[in-house]
């Protein structure tokens, strides 16, 4: 007697070809952020590995990250690593190395911002174009799909109509767009700010958040116009509410921010998002459907709110608009819980609806126009007994809750429960019996799995219908679950042995899961449009900066001698620019435009006189150049 095992070819169960599928792709600090994103809701995961992601403090071994493939591939989820660091010259072998090390253990892509990584040798693993690539037009798109990116991570700042606008020149290119987390005040990839002040290099994950600093805002004639001020301080981005205007505009994946926020940030933000998605999946079926496979049974009510978060906003979503940065504090504020109604000596009492409770965290914009928090000892109903009564709390004074201890709770158990359907056939077969399992709405892959057991045909004296059931559907702590069961042939009239039908489920099971480990072992080609020499200088600043480009290797410095493009210029990190004013930024966000002085967007005309330079506690000046031909504000170092 043995079991024999081989796979079977499926019909899928709806294969529109006219639907796209939609991906939510979530942050990995570490291994069990990444098993709590898959768990939640999440049709792909990215995660730093040991060195060269743009994260450095959050980065993983190589066997972690074999695991977490491991543990989400069953799902159909992917995992993506960030590379996405310049890579210095006395690093390009080690930067192969690890990623053909990624590739062995079953990563599916890595994000790359490093140009001369294009001229290793790589395994045929799918490339990706960090946003550090500076991913603004669909001119530069098409130049990176030309160069093989399968897909291209477009900067925070662009607009729906803009990435409507790119999908449709670009119908080919896979667009992955921000849809929540903390957002840089520049365009990602060409911020020199922490380099220039603290040795510090964004490029090579090691951000010192030059943008959460205060500063003064002084005009030419010293006058002074805002004092100590968060003023390239955003808020965090929120566009839960505009995902199906997304996914119109041909977003293909929608990425949270996050790669240094626990498990329990990363557990409510996908469970909000997945199942904001599955509703539009919901109401156009015909149209879209999720990128991996599964049902979650949630254990909780998601919460944007409760989560860590500086205020939210829409960001560029719709065009300009006020209200993106946070100028009082870069802190995260969190929800609002209402107004400060009574005080008393040690206690107060909150006007609202909110419920509180011991050890609530609350906190408050004090007349000095800075966050004061402070911890709550005591909750009895809205009258609240904190550690230490604040000095500066007045009535009228508006409150959030910067920690929400009962939803902390409730987020370090178990929340979430993700299993994959699966119908199973038992049916006998000349020489024995047959099983085959296969996912439910796999509507991306037609394997199954098929084991065969060679046996006597034996006839029952009591039908075994319920038996044989009961053997084949313990999946127990697999990740499937029997949704169908179908006994063909009159099987349940043999006697076959429960340890007999529980090996065949075991076998049939773990070829099931091994499949789901298998890769494509080439990138898709993407079929390009024609198109003519392209011009490489992406903004007028790249002709003027050509540091801007991060050449710094000598892979990199070939690569654009090939493209038609010699950079004269090394990597601000790897050469200081001569210039006495060197370009330290460029971003969408414009000071004017938050202090109403834009006269282009129908704001008041300025009483100061430019340039207008910010100007840091430690005495460091910043001039502000407003480039408004296109609508943005450059940063220079004095």
């Amino acid at each position: 007697m043995f079991i024999k095992k081989r796979p079977i070819t499926l019909t899928t169960l709806n294969n529109n070809s006219s639907q796209r599928t939609l991906e939510l792709l979530a942050p990995a600090k570490n291994l069990t952020c990444g098993i709590a994103a898959v768990d939640h809701g999440a049709d792909a995961v990215y995660i730093g590995a040991e060195r060269f992601g743009a994260r450095s403090a959050a980065g993983n071994s190589v066997e972690d990250i074999g695991r977490l493939c491991a543990y989400a591939h069953p799902f159909g989820v992917k995992v993506y690593v960030t590379v996405n660091t310049i890579v210095y010259e006395d690093e390009l072998e080690a930067t192969q190395n690890l990623i053909w090390n990624l590739y062995r253990v079953g990563v599916d892509a890595i994000l790359v911002q490093d140009m001369g990584l294009l001229k290793l040798k790589l395994p045929p693993i799918a490339l990706h174009a960090s946003t550090q690539t500076d991913n603004r037009t669909a001119e530069k798109v098409n130049w990176l799909t030309s160069l093989g990116f399968e897909r291209v991570v477009l900067a925070r700042e662009l607009s729906v109509r803009e990435i409507a606008d790119i999908h449709r020149r670009l119908p080919h290119a896979e667009l992955e767009v921000f849809v929540h987390g903390a957002l840089c005040v520049s365009y990602s990839g060409i911020c020199y700010a922490s380099q220039h002040c603290f040795g510090r290099s964004a490029n090579r994950g090691e951000c010192a958040q030059f943008c959460r600093m205060k500063f003064d805002l002084i005009d030419a004639d010293g006058k002074l116009i805002e004092r100590e001020r968060y003023l390239l301080s955003m808020k965090d981005l929120c566009q839960i509410d505009h995902l199906e205007a997304l996914a119109d505009a041909g977003a293909a994946s929608f990425k949270i921010e996050g790669r240094l926020k626990d498990a329990a940030y990363v557990k409510n933000v996908v469970a909000a998002y997945s199942q904001r998605l599955n509703d539009i999946v919901k109401k156009h079926p015909e149209r879209y459907r999720r990128a991996s496979l599964g049902r979650v049974k949630y254990a909780f009510e998601p919460n944007l709110k409760k989560t860590f978060n500086r205020g939210y906003t829409t960001y560029f979503a719709n065009g300009r608009q006020a209200g993106i940065a946070s100028f009082d504090t870069p802190k995260a504020m969190g929800e609002y819980v209402g107004k400060v109604k009574e005080l008393r000596h040690n206690s107060f009492n909150v006007s609202g609806t909110a419920a509180f409770a011991n050890g609530d965290g609350l906190c408050f914009i004090n007349q000095n126009r800075e966050l004061e928090g402070f911890r709550v000892n005591r909750a009895e109903g809205n009258r609240l007994f904190p550690l230490q009564m604040p000095t500066a709390l007045k009535p009228g004074t508006p409150l959030y809750r910067n920690n929400d201890e009962a939803f902390t709770k409730i987020m370090a158990g178990e929340t979430a429960v993700r299993k994959v359907p699966v119908t199973m056939v038992f049916a006998p077969t000349d020489k024995g019996f047959r099983l085959q399992i296969y996912p439910l709405g796999c509507l991306h892959s037609t394997s199954g799995q098929t084991g065969e057991i060679v046996c006597e045909h034996q006839r029952a004296q009591k039908p075994q219908r319920e038996n044989i059931i009961r053997q084949l559907t313990k999946l127990g702590n697999t990740p499937y679950t029997c949704e169908d069961i179908t006994l063909d042939g009159d099987v349940d009239s043999y006697f076959i042995p429960s340890s007999l039908l529980a090996e065949l489920r075991r076998n049939v099971v773990e070829s099931l899961m091994a499949s789901s480990q298998a890769r494509s072992e080439q990138p898709k080609t993407l079929p390009l449009p024609a198109q003519k020499p392209l011009n490489l200088t992406w903004t007028p600043e790249y002709q003027a900066h050509p540091y801007l480009y991060n050449v710094s290797n000598r892979l990199a410095k070939a690569f654009y001698e090939e493209q038609g493009k010699p950079v004269p210029t090394e990597a601000f990190e790897v050469k200081r620019p001569r210039s006495t004013e060197a370009l330290l930024m460029q971003c969408r966000h414009c000071i004017k435009f938050s202090l109403g002085c834009c006269v282009h967007h129908g704001g008041r005309k300025p009483d100061w006189h430019e340039p207008l330079y910010l100007q840091s506690g430690d005495g460091k000046r910043f001039r502000l150049h407003f480039n408004c031909n296109e609508c943005q504000m450059n940063i220079y170092a004095e």
